[in-house]
C-alpha cells in the first residue's frame, strides 16, 4: 500500500472480503434508484480499498458516497462472502468526518443535535416540550410553509405531557412469574413513542416478566455511530453498558427500537469483553417474546395488517419470523403481504434529513408497495421507519394507521 492508505488502512482488510459477484446490487436502494455502481456496496468497497492501497485520494467522491449510504445492511443478507459493510461505512464516515469532509450546515446541525440534545434527557425533553406548545398554538404553520413539502411531512407531531411520562421503576408480572427483564427506555422513544415504550411493559408483563428501569441507562449511541461520531458513539455505549452490567437478575435487556437493538448486539465490537457481555443479553421484544412462547392473546382485532421489517432488525439483527409469528398470534388479524417488506423506507436515523431527495424516492417504493395493499394498518418495530411511513402514508392519503407490532398486542391484551 502507497503512502495514500492512512486514512482508511484499518478498513483494508474487511474490503478483501468483497468477491465482485454483484449480489448486493439488486437489494441496495441507493443503486436501485441511481443505477450507478459507485452508489452500491460493491462500488464503495472498491473506493475504500482504493483509499486504503492509496489509489484514490480520501476526497469528495469518496464522502459523498459514504454519506449517500444508507446503512441499510441489506447487502448484508444477500452477501455470501460475510461482508460486515455496515461496520466499513460507519467506520469510513468517521474517518471523512475527521478529515473535514463533512462540514456542510446539515452535517453541523445534526452533529449538533446528536451531541447536545438527543442523549440529555432535560434537554431534549423541554426542547421538544417547547415543539409541541407551538404545534398546538399553531405557531409552527409559517415555518413549515417555508419547508419543501416532503420536510413538512417528516415534522413529528410531539405527543401530550401523559403520553412522555417515563416508565416507573418497576412493572409487576401478570399471573404466573416467569422472569425478570430490563426494558431499554432510549432517548427519542420517551419523548416521541412513550406510548410504545408503555405498551412494551404492559405486553412483558401480561406475559408474566417483571419489567425493570434500570438506573444510568440512556441514548445508546447508535444515532452517533451511524452518523460517523464514533468516540461520542462509543461513550454512550460505555455508560449503558456499566448501567446494566450492575442491574442483578435481569433474564434479558429488552428493545423496541431496531436500531438501537442492532448497535447493541456489536458492543463487543466497540467495547471488547464488556461490551460482549451487554451484547449477550440484548433482545428484540419481538424475538424475546416469540423464544419465551407469546401467551396468546384473547381479544380480537378484526384488521388486515401490513407488518413492514426495518432494516436494523431483518438484516441488523436477523430476526423476520417473529414480529410476523406474534401478529398471527392475534385472534381476527390478518398478515397481508406486500411487494417490498424487507426494502428500506429511507428513513436511516437522520438520513431523511440530511439526503430528503434520495430518501423520498426510496420511501416512494415503500409507498407504491403499501398502496398495493391497502392495509387497515402498518406495523413495523423502529421510531424511524414509524415517523417515515407515517409521513408517506400522510401524503399518499391511504386509510392506513402505522404503529409498532406490540402496541397491537397491547390492544388484543386490553380487548
Amino acid at each position: 500500500m502507497g503512502e495514500g492508505a492512512a486514512p482508511l488502512a484499518e478498513l483494508h482488510p474487511g474490503t478483501l472480503d468483497c468477491v465482485h459477484c454483484g449480489l448486493c446490487l439488486p437489494v441496495c436502494p441507493t443503486y436501485r434508484e441511481t443505477g450507478r455502481e459507485t452508489s452500491s456496496p460493491r462500488g464503495r468497497v472498491y473506493l475504500l480499498r482504493g483509499v486504503a492501497e492509496g489509489e484514490i485520494p480520501l476526497g469528495d467522491v469518496v464522502a459523498e458516497e459514504a454519506a449517500l449510504c444508507l446503512g441499510c445492511r441489506a447487502c448484508e443478507t444477500a452477501c455470501p462472502s460475510g461482508v460486515r459493510f455496515g461496520s466499513l461505512i460507519e467506520r469510513a464516515r468517521a474517518r471523512v468526518t475527521s478529515a473535514g469532509l463533512r462540514d456542510a450546515p446539515a452535517q453541523r446541525l445534526e452533529r449538533f443535535a446528536l451531541r447536545q440534545l438527543v442523549p440529555h434527557k432535560t434537554r431534549l425533553h423541554w426542547a421538544l416540550s417547547l415543539v409541541g406548545l407551538g404545534q398546538r398554538l399553531g405557531l409552527d404553520r409559517p415555518v413549515l410553509r417555508l419547508l419543501p413539502e416532503w420536510l413538512r411531512g417528516l415534522a413529528p407531531r410531539v405527543p401530550p405531557l401523559r403520553e412522555r411520562r417515563r416508565l416507573p421503576g418497576l412493572v409487576a408480572a401478570r399471573g404466573e412469574r416467569r422472569g425478570r427483564v430490563a426494558l431499554l427506555e432510549g432517548c427519542i422513544m420517551p419523548e416521541l413513542f412513550g406510548a410504545v415504550n408503555a405498551a412494551t411493559a404492559r405486553v412483558l408483563a401480561c406475559n408474566g416478566f417483571e419489567v425493570v428501569q434500570v438506573a444510568g441507562q440512556g441514548c445508546c449511541g447508535a444515532l452517533q455511530a451511524h452518523a460517523g461520531d464514533e468516540e461520542f458513539a462509543r461513550s454512550l455505549l460505555e455508560r449503558n453498558a456499566r448501567a446494566f452490567a450492575a442491574a442483578d437478575g435481569l433474564d434479558a435487556i429488552v428493545v423496541n427500537s431496531a436500531g438501537c437493538g442492532a448497535f447493541l448486539r456489536e458492543a463487543g465490537d466497540w467495547l471488547g469483553p464488556d461490551g460482549e457481555r451487554l451484547a449477550a443479553r440484548v433482545r428484540d421484544v419481538s424475538e424475546f417474546l416469540d423464544e419465551a412462547g407469546l401467551r396468546a392473546p384473547e381479544g380480537e382485532l378484526r384488521l388486515r395488517v401490513c407488518y413492514d421489517d426495518p432494516c436494523h432488525l431483518v438484516h441488523g439483527q436477523g430476526v423476520d419470523a417473529a414480529p410476523r409469528k406474534l401478529l398471527e398470534a392475534i385472534p381476527g388479524l390478518e398478515l397481508v403481504p406486500h411487494a417490498d417488506p424487507t426494502g428500506c423506507c429511507g428513513a436511516a436515523g437522520t438520513y431523511n434529513l440530511t439526503q430528503p431527495g434520495m430518501s423520498a424516492a426510496i420511501l416512494g417504493r415503500k409507498m407504491d408497495a403499501l398502496q398495493a395493499a391497502d392495509p387497515d394498518v402498518v406495523a413495523t418495530g423502529n421510531p424511524g421507519c414509524l415517523m417515515q411511513i407515517r409521513a408517506g402514508v400522510t401524503q399518499r392519503g391511504l386509510r392506513a394507521r402505522v404503529v409498532h407490532p406490540v402496541e397491537l398486542l397491547d390492544e388484543a391484551y386490553a380487548n
